[in-house]
């Protein structure tokens, strides 16, 4: 099994907990989205991936991208330990979650939209930062609320699941721009002890053999 994937890429490091978790064997191969104009443009990994988008799962003949389908994929070919747990209730509980970060918030603030944002628009690192600003206190302000009504130890519960595979890259991308999450305490809590358990820690993108400093 190999996956295709960036160090500090939210999705990819979605895709590195689910299999850290799951205990599967896979060798990382990375790609770089911005040396020499972004890898993942170059026509060997378009080839892998028409969208030029990370990251990319090949199990042998079979190759997918989109972190919540290759997520799914391994949740139907590897069960257990399940990243679906409980009842439909509860399984929907952590779908709408995961969804809320990965569909609606992680699209607004990704690589390509902040490029598109500085190239195309003209804008400039003020204007660029209230953009990301404004979309993380949307949807985190939101989470807060959802969290209030299903969390647990952890996003849904107090079983670990899909939603806190989406929840932990998104809150160390909101450090890394320099969002303040003093108004979600919530979050901040449940980030702290998802990042202490080991398929978590592991995932991390300090720890990746493509990482910079």
């Amino acid at each position: 099994m190999e996956l295709y994937g960036y160090w500090r890429s939210s999705a990819s490091y979605r895709a590195r907990i689910a299999l850290n978790y799951k205990q599967l064997d896979y060798n990382y191969i990375p790609v770089h989205l911005i040396k020499e104009g972004g890898e993942q443009h170059k026509q060997a990994y378009r080839q892998l991936n028409p969208n030029g988008l990370v990251p990319t799962l090949v199990d042998g003949p079979v190759i997918l991208h989109q972190s919540l389908a290759i997520i799914e994929y391994l949740e139907e070919t590897h069960p257990k330990p399940s990243l679906l747990p409980g009842n439909a209730q509860k399984r929907g509980a952590i779908r709408a979650i995961a969804l809320d970060i990965a569909s609606e918030l992680q699209p607004l603030i990704n690589l390509r939209v902040q490029q598109y944002l500085v190239r195309e628009l003209d804008a400039d690192d003020n204007a660029k930062q209230a953009w990301l600003a404004h979309w993380f206190k949307q949807s985190f302000t939101a989470l807060e609320r959802n969290l209030e009504e299903v969390s647990g130890q952890y996003c849904v519960g107090d079983d670990f699941s899909l939603a806190d595979v989406c929840l932990v890259p998104q809150v160390y991308s909101a450090e890394r721009f320099g969002i303040a999450l003093d108004d979600y305490p919530l979050i901040q809590a449940i980030y702290q002890r998802l990042l202490e358990l080991p398929w978590v820690a592991a995932a991390h993108p300090s720890k990746q053999p493509d990482a910079e400093s």
